[in-house]
């Protein structure tokens, strides 16, 4: 048997088969790389070879931007912006069936966009909707499910970490592009969602919210205006080349610390509870990064990614069927691995293909975002599945049936992102970030 094919099987045999026993994601990649290196070298360069690539993984300034932007995140989180952008959220959806409903979409994309964390988005918006959902009449499951199914939107509408990490392994991908590239493929999951909650709720006859006053809705927007002022200030300084992404990210720390300071909602008592979940997440990301570098170097020196090219070319040259071959796989991987690893993992593996198909990287990013961020709201271990339970105190087997009728939507989104490109490169070729 071919020595590509062997070390395929071998690396991606022992890494599901250590995933399996609860060995953890980053030791797994560690793992089950350096063992597949032992095919192709000998004990000490292959030691060797693995530290290096590790260190090498870790050693770019981009990746501060990713630590940046989950700090921002953090301090938003504690510094009393939810409130403002669920308000507004209300004003904004309060006029349709099932109002409060569409006010939790909405303000997850507020919410999830300035935080740029799915996770964030629906824990703090789950804790202040369900309440006031159920009080409302509204099914606990439905109301749990529209919370969980509108969540990952954070995770496309920026700035979020991933356009970041894709960016690093597709060789430098721009990040102001892709940032700028998240937001219709956002917008479209969360106008899709709207329209398949409005028929529930219509069916269900939920209530619809008493109508805000004309002196009320200018305060809640003026009162908002200060938190969306960080998307335009960070995103909008990247696309128009005032800063990088690093520059960008260090900005929107700045601003979330004094906005939060001017709300006075940030004590000085917040401050190592926040420092100490950024350490956290941070490190167990950096520890992701660099073992998947690793394992990205094994499979170009194997030649895998090659191997796998040559293979889905060999079943067809239609781009259409392909990319499908590609999006299956992607949500079947959601189903199990989280979308960082899987971020890590796949792209090495997928990008190679997606050029030889003529897809632009920027498109193809946000296909794979779209793809992987679905799988946050699936079980068996969608985090974001269990945030919407735990905050909403539904037990996911009576959550589930509900989430699979906002599967449609979520999935017919990934469908017109994938294929139709213009979606995703309209916008940043209006800002000429693309040839």
């Amino acid at each position: 048997m071919d020595v590509t094919v062997w070390t395929t099987i071998i690396l991606f045999g022992s890494f599901f088969l250590l995933l399996f026993i609860g060995v953890p994601i980053a030791v797994s990649i560690t793992i089950s790389s350096f063992v597949s290196i032992l095919i192709l070298l000998p004990m000490t360069p292959s030691l060797l070879a693995m530290s290096q690539q590790i260190i090498t993984g870790l050693d770019s300034t981009v990746l501060l931007a990713l630590v940046f932007f989950m700090l921002a995140g953090s301090i938003m989180n504690n510094g009393g912006i939810a409130d403002r952008l669920i308000n507004l959220a209300k004003l904004i959806g309060g006029r349709m069936s099932g109002s409060l409903a569409h006010t939790n979409i909405i303000g997850n994309t507020l919410f999830g966009a300035i935080s740029g964390s799915a996770i964030a988005a629906a824990a703090t918006m789950g804790r202040i909707m369900h309440p006031q959902e159920k009080k409302a009449g509204y099914d606990p499951s439905y109301a749990a499910a529209v919370n969980i199914a509108s969540a990952p939107t954070g995770l496309i509408i920026p700035p979020s970490g991933m356009p970041i990490i894709y960016s690093l392994l597709t060789g430098g991908t721009s990040i102001g592009a892709l940032f700028i590239a998240g937001y219709l493929p956002g917008l479209l999951m969360i106008a899709l969602l709207m329209i398949v909650a409005y028929i529930l709720a219509k069916k269900a006859n939920y209530p619809v919210s008493k109508p805000i006053s004309g002196g009320e809705s200018f305060r809640v927007i003026l009162q908002a205006i200060p938190s969306l002022l960080l998307i335009i200030i960070v995103i909008g300084g990247i696309a128009g080349g005032i800063f990088t992404a690093t520059e960008g990210a260090a900005v929107a720390v700045l601003y979330a610390a004094i906005l939060s300071v001017i709300y006075r909602q940030l004590k000085l008592t917040d401050i190592p509870k926040i420092l100490r979940e950024t350490t956290i997440y941070s490190g167990i990301i950096m520890l992701l990064i660099g073992a998947s570098t690793a394992m990205s170097w094994v499979l170009a020196y194997a030649g895998i990614p090659q191997a796998i090219t040559s293979s889905l070319l060999s079943i067809t040259d239609n781009t259409t069927i392909l990319l499908l071959i590609m999006l299956v796989i992607l949500l079947v991987v959601g189903t199990f691995m989280d979308i960082a690893p899987a971020l890590l993992i796949f792209t090495p593996i997928f990008f190679p293909v997606a050029t030889q198909m003529g897809i632009d990287p920027v498109h193809f990013g946000m296909i794979m975002a779209v793809a992987l961020a679905i799988g946050v709201t699936t079980p068996p271990i969608g985090t974001v599945l269990f945030i919407g339970s735990s905050v909403s105190g539904v037990p996911i087997e009576k959550i589930i049936p509900k989430l699979l009728i906002f599967y449609i939507p979520l999935i017919v989104a990934l469908l017109l992102v994938a294929f139709i490109p213009e979606i995703s490169l309209f916008l940043p070729q209006l800002f000429g970030l693309l040839d």
